[in-house]
């Protein structure tokens, strides 16, 4: 057994090898310089209303909830463009398609004012991206480091999947953070990534999502929280592949490149909407009503996805959640994507109800979602979750007609959950990247903000309320309390309707997630 083992790792090797040789390789042994946050900008435009607005409020972070797609997309760009000092981003995916090179686009105009930008972007779906990051990074004033990365530059399927079997345990653990901080004074944390899906501008699915805008005091929290990140051993610089980097003569033609994207999209029916909407919505750096209430970023340490399970909690922002929602008295509203709660977590959700909370979820039916996988694992708790009182809403694939409610206008076939947020009591408010499933809880990094706001929280439950509307989500109910036969109901044409299986999916769906609801996969979901 010892030779077969010895034999194994042998063909391993050669196989990373062969896999390696014709790519550009990772130098983990480069020597990366070190940076932290600039100061807050204090004598900015900017800088000094947000100074003003917050010393209206000692101790208060002031947010603006961006529930429109549009308006979340172009606040972005509005920060960029009023930046004078330094840009820092922290996303999963940065993709290059259209919203993602108009971001792009004004992070390149900001460092040519002389902004600093430092931009993280998890190497999970980089590939496609890289070619534009490599350019970017060739700015004086643009870093680009890339977290957790894979061997080589532009893997394959073929090298990618390799890579993942013989280095699963660190491949398996990726950065789920999302943060837009511009100047020390304003950050947006939340759950969009950079990409046309997550700003209605897909013409496939599209999102329904939440971001914070955020000024005071907590800012500087996301700030120490990026830093970590930035300057952790899993972050590297786009320059510790070998081989050759983007040129400035790549950068210029990038520059050409994105200028003349950027006004294809400017002349989209999707931008015509957009100016139609934006006067009228949020962004930062503009007068206007915030939320005030004292509010914490939580942040996975960077190190949790090199610990052991047992080694995590104290790298976690796990327990932070549940401390947060072992306050509820009242209700407990949970919005998820991702939602397998698993044994424990079906347990405090149903112990929650038998207290006299009321409990509500809105997470993806079967066929609003991609993920087969995922919803064989929420599907597997269903049944007991209603059995225990906790109200299930899934949210359809396409609105029965017209526009989505809580998103901006768009042309897509349908529409995904993509938000991640809880409201405990009318009170306390929770937006972030985590999702409730054990792959957020133990495999990911995430981050958030937690806010005590009432009127924040008002904001959010609209957003809960408008969504699981029929026209929105199907209500998930048992025929009878126990042992009942699962219904979904809807409205079409105002009428309600009763399906009793998973509705709008195919049968080829069901059954696929029928036999891996057998499969032993739920803590890697």
């Amino acid at each position: 057994m010892k030779v077969k083992a010895r034999h194994t790792g042998v063909i391993a090797t050669l196989m990373m090898v062969g896999l390696l040789g014709a790519c550009s390789t990772l130098r983990t042994d480069y020597v990366k310089q070190p940076s932290k946050a600039l100061p807050p900008a204090t004598t900015t435009p900017s800088g000094r209303y947000i100074r003003a607005e917050a010393n209206q409020h000692v101790d208060e972070s002031g947010f603006r909830l961006l529930t429109l797609s549009n308006n979340a997309l172009m606040s972005r760009v509005a920060l960029a463009d009023h930046a004078q000092h330094s840009i820092d981003l922290q996303y999963y995916i940065f993709n290059n398609d259209a919203t993602g090179r108009l971001v792009a686009q004004h992070l390149l105009a900001a460092a040519d004012r002389g902004v600093r930008v430092r931009l993280l972007v998890d190497d999970i779906s980089a590939t496609n991206a890289i070619d534009m990051l490599d350019a970017l990074d060739a700015h004086p004033n643009i870093e680009v480091r890339l977290f957790n990365p894979f061997h080589t530059r532009k893997p394959s399927l073929v090298s990618k999947t390799t890579q993942f079997l013989l280095d699963a345990h660190r491949l398996n653990r990726r950065m789920h953070n999302k943060s837009y901080i511009v100047d020390g004074n304003v950050a947006i944390v939340g759950g969009r990534n950079i990409g046309d899906a997550y700003f209605d501008a897909s013409n496939d699915t599209n999102f329904r999502d939440l971001d914070l805008i955020a000024i005071g005091p907590v800012v500087k929290q996301a700030s120490h929280a990026f830093d970590e990140y930035w300057n952790c051993d899993a972050a590297l610089p786009v320059q510790a592949f070998q081989g050759k980097h983007a040129s400035h003569y790549d950068l210029a033609q990038l520059r050409v490149d994105l200028g003349r994207d950027a006004r294809k999209f400017a002349q989209s029916d999707y931008a015509q909407a957009t100016l139609d909407k934006l006067p009228n919505g949020p962004s930062g750096d503009r007068p206007g009503a915030w939320f005030w209430g004292s509010a914490t970023l939580v942040a996975d340490q960077p190190a949790k996805i090199d610990a052991s399970k047992e080694e995590t909690r104290a790298l976690r922002i796990g327990p932070q959640i549940k401390s947060m929602t072992d306050q509820a008295k009242q209700d407990v509203l949970l919005i998820s994507p991702y939602f397998i709660p698993g044994d424990d977590g079906t347990h405090y959700l149903t112990d929650m109800v038998s207290r006299g909370v009321t409990v509500k979820v809105l997470t993806n039916s079967l066929a609003s979602t991609d993920e087969a996988a995922v919803h064989a694992g929420y599907s597997r708790y269903r049944r007991a979750l209603l059995e225990g009182g906790v109200q299930l809403y899934e949210l359809r694939p396409a609105a029965a007609s017209g526009e989505q409610p809580a998103t901006s206008k768009g042309t897509s076939s349908g529409v995904g959950l993509h938000a991640k947020a809880i409201v405990v009591d009318g009170q306390l408010v929770f937006i972030g990247s985590m999702n409730m499933d054990q792959r957020s809880k133990l495999l990911n990094t995430e981050m958030g903000l937690i806010v005590d706001c009432p009127a924040l929280a008002v904001a959010v439950t609209n957003f809960f309320d408008t969504a699981i509307q029929p026209n929105s989500a199907y209500h998930v109910t048992l025929s009878e309390p126990h042992g009942g036969r699962m219904q979904w109901q809807d409205s079409e044409n105002g009428k309600l309707v009763n399906y009793h299986r998973d509705p709008k999916a195919s049968t080829k769906r069901r059954l696929e997630v029928y036999m891996l609801r057998f499969m032993p996969i739920e803590g890697m979901l």
